[in-house]
């Protein structure tokens, strides 16, 4: 029995059975962000860049 914990602690299932996380707010975040890079490509200004990528998450400001 043992063994199968083991093998269980090692793969990650017992994890993710105990932690259920999932990366869909993350995965949206790069997306938004991928599709400001393509609309902005040619721009020259990476602070503007910046600000549009800030202006697409409003929320927390830091």
């Amino acid at each position: 029995m043992t063994q199968v914990a083991t093998i269980l602690t090692r793969a990650g299932i017992l994890a993710s059975a105990i932690f259920p996380l999932n990366t869909s707010v993350l995965e949206g975040v790069n997306n938004r962000t991928k599709v400001i890079k393509r609309i902005a490509y040619g721009f020259c200004d990476a602070a503007y860049f910046f600000l549009k990528i800030k202006a697409a998450f409003p929320g927390k400001v830091r």
